[in-house]
């Protein structure tokens, strides 16, 4: 039987890159439903991030990289996934005012279910979309094309990630399901430890299961 988690419980969201962990960051397991995972990931968690040997971090790996033991973030971030779909949407607020920020869409190969969480793999392509929903903007293209030119990705698969960010865009901008839902003022439950990754998050799993 799949394993599922209850609100409140720690998971790890790992990007997995030729079967090893490339990024892992902690978050608070906040709905998993058969139909949207909801995770919520706080300030100033700890998170395990690529970096090359001199210490700089590795966005796309095409160099050798470890694992190094960073905080990344200074805001709070509400992730949403949906089965067999190939991005992710993040609701940010501002960290001094908590006021709401914006829409960041994250394009990446659909959710897999682990022991400790959930696995993915980047598709590099990011999009931003303001709190108004007034417009959107594609976010580092010139990654992705180096991606596609070190043989990480074929151009047609570029082709399908632009594709889905559209898809992306339209299920915000048109308000589809679930973003009809006023997520712009929701805040934590105030219970909720602050999560930590397992001592098992980097160890990558042989047979993971579809989200």
């Amino acid at each position: 039987m799949t394993r599922r988690f209850a609100p409140g419980e720690p998971v790890a969201l790992r990007e997995i890159w030729s079967g090893r962990v490339f990024a892992a960051r902690p978050a608070t397991m906040v709905e998993d439903a058969e139909d949207r995972l909801v995770f919520y990931v706080p300030p100033s968690v700890r998170c395990l991030q690529a970096r090359a040997d001199d210490g700089a971090p590795v966005r796309v790996p095409t160099r050798p990289w470890r694992l190094e033991d960073v905080e990344l973030h200074q805001q709070r971030i509400l992730s949403f996934a949906f089965p067999d779909t190939p991005y992710s949407v993040l609701a940010t607020w501002d960290p001094d005012t908590d006021e709401f920020r914006g829409w960041y869409v994250n394009l990446q190969a659909p959710l897999t279910r682990t022991d400790v969480g959930f696995d993915t793999r980047e598709h590099v392509l990011d999009v931003l979309i303001p709190a108004d929903r007034s417009r959107w903007d594609w976010k580092d293209e010139d990654e992705l094309a180096e991606a596609v030119e070190e043989g990480l990705f074929s151009p047609e698969e570029a082709e399908r990630f632009r594709a889905a960010g559209e898809r992306a865009v339209e299920q915000i901008l048109l308000r589809e399901p679930p973003f009809d839902e006023g997520w712009e003022d929701w805040r934590p439950d105030p219970s909720w430890a602050t999560p930590e990754l397992p001592e098992a998050a980097e160890r990558v799993a042989s047979s993971p299961t579809p989200a």
